[in-house]
């Protein structure tokens, strides 16, 4: 069975400052005029997803929320 790459958005409360963006090296960074902050990226597997999500938790940011989609092929 092929495995499909899932876009994540995950919201976090807060905004990042730009030194945070080598913890989350392959996740696009979006600042919200709400306050919140927005991951985006593909993640290979659940593994991947749960590592981020407790890297998340280790640095004490505040998760919002986390949603998934199939990603678009090429």
């Amino acid at each position: 069975m092929l495995r499909q790459l899932r876009v994540y958005t995950i919201r976090i409360q807060g905004h990042l400052s730009p030194r945070w963006s080598e913890w989350f090296e392959d996740m696009e960074i979006i600042h919200s005029c709400n306050g919140e902050t927005s991951l985006i990226g593909t993640l290979p597997d659940q593994a991947a997803l749960f590592g981020l999500l407790l890297k998340i938790r280790d640095l004490g940011l505040e998760l919002i929320a986390v949603e998934s989609k199939t990603a678009q092929p090429e």
